[in-house]
């Protein structure tokens, strides 16, 4: 019974052959497998067309294109000093005001000043007294230099009639004539020796009045140029008085404020800091990348916060030296354990005035950039006069 229906099973499959046993002779190679998925080869050729286009862009970017995130937004950051000591008493400002050049920060009590500024008043007031009685004493030195130089004359003119008495009796009394008396002679002869010495003496005074003068206007001078010097240090006083107040040296938002009322400031001590709009982009890109850049070529940046907003910008000019030389330690490559790194160079980029008027308050230093270069990009724009200036020099 179990014979007959392996048979009628055999007979109804006669194509099939006992497992392990080897094709026949005519079936074809491939007979008993099953042709390729359709999907799977749609699936390699669609990831080799992406890897392909991924390829060729990466190769057109790196021929045409210069980037990098190595980019911050710069600006000008202006602090706020004192110049000189003192406490403060008010404050103007607040964080992140906008203040104009000229307004006034902070002001300090001004006792100190006050009372410098007095003081040297005072002594300027006495030190003219003291000129005025230099002067009055001046006129009176001269005025008796006045009186000696009379007395002089009159002296001479004594010493003239003295010597023409003395003349006289001299040839009244002689050997052959007794005219007068021996003792009148002797009188003459006196009377001439004095009035010579009263002359000497009476040019003596002359003398001596007049160094007085001299002394006297040279006291005079001393204390006029005292006078100027303590005009000078009223003029100084009186600015010390006017830096009491503290101004604003430049227009611009008020950031970092340390100044507090009660505080006691010392020179140069800074309160506060002012930060223009005025920005522009400083972008370190390698020195491999900077044969293909040029002053004057179009940037396109991608502020970190603004990631919605596309600026365009110019290269303006390349710094002199890269960030390394700059730094607080440069390395010393002249060492035995030499490593080459490739150096930064920092590139300064200027923004579309647009631009910064459009985000005033928005683009701040410190920002990061994104920044990228087209090469051999064809400059239909006017360059910036700097960067004319820089590529001159390069």
């Amino acid at each position: 019974m179990s014979q007959s229906v392996e048979q009628k099973n055999i007979a109804a499959v006669p194509n099939s052959a006992p497992a392990g046993a080897p094709p026949a002779a005519g079936a074809p190679a491939g007979a008993g497998k099953s042709p390729p998925n359709k999907r799977v080869l749609g699936i390699v050729a669609v990831l080799a067309l992406v890897a392909l286009g991924a390829g060729g862009r990466m190769w057109y970017r790196s021929v045409n294109f210069v980037d990098t995130e190595n980019a911050y937004i710069t600006g000008h950051v202006h602090p706020v000093s004192s110049r000189i000591a003192g406490v403060v008493t008010k404050v103007y400002i607040q964080d992140n005001q906008v203040v104009k050049a000229g307004d006034v920060i902070a002001e300090l009590d001004p006792a100190d000043q006050n009372v410098r500024v007095e003081q040297i008043q005072a002594q300027i007031a006495s030190a003219k007294q003291q000129v005025i009685q230099a002067e009055a004493q001046i006129m009176q030195t001269r005025a008796q230099a006045s009186a000696a130089t009379a007395q002089v004359a009159q002296s001479q003119a004594q010493l003239v009639r003295a010597n023409q008495d003395a003349a006289r009796f001299g040839q009244l009394y002689n050997s052959t004539m007794k005219a007068v008396s021996k003792a009148e002679v002797d009188a003459a002869n006196a009377t001439k020796t004095g009035a010579a010495a009263d002359l000497n003496a009476r040019r003596d005074n002359v003398k001596a009045a007049q160094a007085q003068i001299a002394a006297a206007e040279s006291a005079r001078d001393v204390l006029k140029s005292q006078v100027k010097v303590l005009e000078t240090q009223l003029k100084d006083a009186s600015q010390q008085q006017a830096y009491n107040r503290i101004l604003a040296p430049v227009s611009g938002r008020v950031g970092k404020r340390s100044v507090e009322v009660g505080v006691r400031v010392q020179p140069g001590q800074q309160l506060a800091a002012l930060v223009q709009d005025d920005v522009w982009v400083v972008a370190n890109f390698k020195e491999t990348q900077l044969p293909g850049l040029a002053p004057g070529q179009a940037v396109e940046m991608k502020v970190d916060a603004l990631p919605d907003y596309k600026l365009i910008g110019r290269i303006d000019s390349f710094a002199p030296a890269s960030g390394n030389q700059f730094a607080l330690l440069p390395a010393d490559n002249a060492t035995g354990n030499f490593t080459k790194v490739v150096q930064r160079v920092p590139v300064k980029v200027t923004l579309d005035p647009s631009d910064q008027k459009k985000l005033a308050g928005r683009l701040v230093p410190g920002m990061s950039v994104n920044v990228e270069v087209k090469l051999h990009q064809k400059d239909d724009q006017p360059v910036p006069p700097a960067a004319k200036t820089a590529a001159a020099a390069r």
